[in-house]
């Protein structure tokens, strides 16, 4: 009889060591706290300094426009990626061309027109101011204008978290973002998305909920760059988390004790 209490002492006490610590797995819990005040929202995307553009000039005589593409060369070629293919990879295509980076002051410099500014202007605003000044010298001038830095990062529960660097970025949404990192997961808080921003030195952040079409109105549904998209863990990968990760080693454990136990029982 004695064995008995002795088994059941043991059992007991596999049972407790199996219990669940209870801990913190939400690495993002101090966003709230620890982010400053949102300044007025600013949903048009301008280009920043450091930002690289292809800038090409175009017209009908390509020869009156040649003193315009002076910084190009056909051995610069720099990598961007689509969407992920049928098989779940990025696509490499190669972006060539005249390339400028706008400096501290927000000027490029440009051939024969000097520095231009491209202070509270996106890509649309340099294309159409480019083409205006470049009428004085070209008839029916057309240019191009890419932004090919632009990147973004994406963490949390994305199948694929990581920084993307984003053709065309001034087009770029938070769903071409999560189009990238190969989207939620199923433990992804699809209504508690959070983008983080820099602007100007001061970190901005908005919560989305991506399971209601309002999230489109939001200044942050057109990201900017270096913005930062986070998609927070919900519950059930919480619980899954704070498991023990040798409750499966008690649990046969367990399952000895208990046959043992019956063993017992059917001897006496």
């Amino acid at each position: 009889m004695n064995f008995k209490y002795f088994v059941y002492a043991a059992l007991s006490l596999i049972f407790f060591s199996c219990a669940t610590p209870k801990q913190e797995i939400n690495y993002m819990k101090n966003i709230e706290s620890i982010a400053l005040e949102n300044s007025a929202k600013n949903s048009r995307n301008t280009l920043q300094p450091g930002d690289q553009l292809i800038i090409t000039v175009s017209a009908k005589d390509m020869d009156v426009v040649a003193p315009f593409n002076q910084n190009y060369s056909s051995a610069t070629t720099i990598t961007q990626y689509t969407l992920p293919s049928s098989n779940n990879q990025p696509q490499a295509i190669p972006v060539t061309g005249p390339t400028y980076t706008i400096d501290s002051n927000g000027n490029i410099s440009f051939p024969v027109l000097g520095n231009i500014s491209t202070t509270d202007l996106n890509s649309e605003d340099l294309r159409e101011k480019l083409t205006g000044l470049l009428t004085t010298y070209i008839k029916n001038p057309v240019v191009s204008v890419k932004l090919i830095n632009f990147k973004v990062t994406v963490l949390g529960e994305v199948n694929k978290p990581g920084t993307y660097l984003v053709p065309d970025g001034g087009n770029a949404t938070i769903m071409t973002a999560l189009g990238f990192a190969g989207d939620a997961t199923i433990y992804g808080h699809k209504d508690k998305v959070i983008v983080v921003r820099n602007t100007d030195g001061k970190i901005e952040h908005q919560t989305l909920d991506l399971t209601s079409a309002d999230f489109i109105n939001s200044p942050y549904y057109y990201l900017k760059q270096n913005d930062q998209i986070i998609v927070p863990s919900n519950k059930t990968r919480e619980r899954a988390s704070r498991l023990n990760p040798n409750a499966g080693i008690y649990i046969s454990v367990a399952s000895v004790a208990i046959a043992l136990i019956t063993l017992i029982f059917r001897n006496n």
